[in-house]
């Protein structure tokens, strides 16, 4: 029996308490690091606060003109027209043009505008979001360190409890052969050291578990070993919550990002409306294009100009009588020369066309798209709208539990320790009255098992009172420490 608890306790020692060359040591700061650093939620926010910087860039340059180079080339057989001089030609010849175009909106319902104001709320939504995504993570890996911390306060109490049955039954053993006591005495104290090192199995076991957990949100290797260093936790039960739910309140609707994150999904409602109405108004567009073209037709020269001379020309018959013409002056080009090689690049020069033209379109009838989006911009602004009292009273509930459970478990607390000492005091002086003979071994694992439920039940209001105060510390902006 001594040598199953020695190797027992040497393996407890080995595998949780010592630090191998796998293993390494963490405090809380470290552990918030790691999860913060893995976590992907919140990788998955920091991407989408990317993709609206992205959206808000666009819109910027959606005010800029647009600006486009084409080109073609191809080859023709048969009939078919001559870009250069649209007249038709019987042989084969090849073409090509190059042209540059460009376009912008001047006027839509200021839409461009409420596009831009819009992405820039989307883009500051979206930095809130990664703030409420990173809060949550912390609270998760402050409550599981706490766990991690609670068992292994309750596997320190479950190993003093063995020792102290251990000395108990060696003590027992003397008595029992010393024939002070009946050996019915030490069969009790082998069956209480049996259930003891049964406890001490389920508290490493939950001890383990409570480990794997932490690791699980800090996303860590199920085989990399960890310690927790346990720092010093002075914590008194008459510790006095220096705000009330409402001051709490007023702090946390100014700093809290989810509320945050909720106005700035109203304001972003807003501009969708207007983007929404902007589709009754007109919308001008101004364009401008460069173009050009080659022909490799040899049977057309390049023909030189000078001046123009007015020429009559027909343009039309007499309807009464179609023999008739109908002439009118026309300017004909005075053409003093010609040049057969006619190259691409001259082609391009003679044949460069520009135009700049502007449009107007006025809204007539869309079958109701228009109406549909400004009506349905207008009821996902009054979702928009409940969201944000959703989210304060949210918040308000969720501070009135937290305030309330924080004293209530102050009260648990300080009662678990009056609990615990009066027992105490009562273990110790059954204790002396066993070793004495007074009392029976009932009466003895009565008090003990009574003890060790209540110490256990201490660690447990300890720490549920401090992430109490951390959740109360963490809505009034305060770091979360030890």
């Amino acid at each position: 029996m001594k040598n199953f608890i020695f190797f027992s306790f040497l393996f407890v020692n080995i595998n949780l308490y010592s630090q191998s060359n796998n293993s390494i040591e963490l405090d809380l700061a470290q552990c918030l690091e790691i999860a913060l650093e893995n976590n992907l939620q919140l990788k998955r926010s920091e991407i989408n606060k990317k993709i609206q910087k992205i959206g808000y860039d666009q819109s910027i340059l959606s005010q800029i003109p647009s600006l486009n180079i084409f080109s073609n080339y191809g080859t023709s057989w048969g009939r078919s027209i001559d870009p250069t001089t649209n007249q038709f030609i019987g042989s084969e010849y090849s073409s090509s043009g190059i042209g540059l175009s460009s376009g912008m909106t001047l006027f839509s319902g200021f839409s461009v505008r409420n596009t831009i104001k819009q992405s820039k709320v989307l883009l500051e939504k979206s930095v809130f979001d990664l703030e409420n995504t990173r809060n949550n993570v912390m609270l998760s890996v402050v409550s599981s360190y706490l766990s991690v911390l609670l068992t292994m306060d309750r596997l320190e109490n479950a190993k003093f409890q063995l020792l102290s049955t251990q000395e108990q039954l060696s003590r027992t053993n003397k008595l029992v052969e010393a024939g002070s006591l009946s050996i019915i005495n030490r069969l009790n104290f082998e069956a209480q050291l049996a259930g003891d090192e049964l406890s001490l199995i389920q508290q490493e076991n939950t001890y383990r578990l409570s480990i794997l957990q932490l690791k699980q949100i800090m996303l860590l290797e199920t085989d990399k070993e960890i310690i927790i260093s346990k720092p010093l936790v002075e914590i008194s039960p008459s510790i006095v919550i220096q705000s009330n739910t409402n001051d709490i309140y007023n702090k946390a609707i100014d700093i809290l990002p989810e509320l945050k994150s909720a106005i700035k999904n109203v304001e972003s409602s807003k501009y969708d409306l207007r983007i929404a109405r902007s589709g009754r108004f007109p919308t001008i567009n101004v364009s401008s294009n460069f173009n050009t073209n080659y022909s490799s037709y040899v049977n057309r020269p390049r023909q030189f100009y000078d001046g123009y001379t007015m020429q009559p020309m027909t343009v039309g018959y007499l309807t009464n009588d179609p023999i008739e013409t109908v002439s009118a002056l026309s300017p004909v080009p005075n053409v003093i020369g010609s040049d057969n090689d006619f190259t691409l690049v001259e082609q391009w020069k003679d044949y460069l066309s520009k135009s700049l033209s502007f449009s107007i379109s006025f809204p007539i009838f869309n079958r109701h798209q228009t109406s549909s989006n400004i009506k349905r911009s207008k009821l996902n602004k009054q979702i928009a709208d409940i969201n944000v009292l959703e989210a304060k009273n949210q918040i308000r509930q969720t501070i009135e539990t937290s305030y309330n459970d924080a004293i209530a478990a102050s009260k648990s607390y300080s009662a678990s320790l009056k609990q615990v000492q009066a027992l105490e005091e009562s273990f110790r002086i059954i204790k002396s009255q066993y070793n004495l003979g007074a009392i029976n071994f009932t009466e003895y694992q009565v008090s003990n098992n009574n003890l060790v439920k209540a110490k256990n039940d201490l660690l447990s209001s300890k720490y549920d009172y401090i992430f109490k105060l951390k959740v109360l510390d963490f809505y009034q902006g305060k770091t979360l420490t030890f």
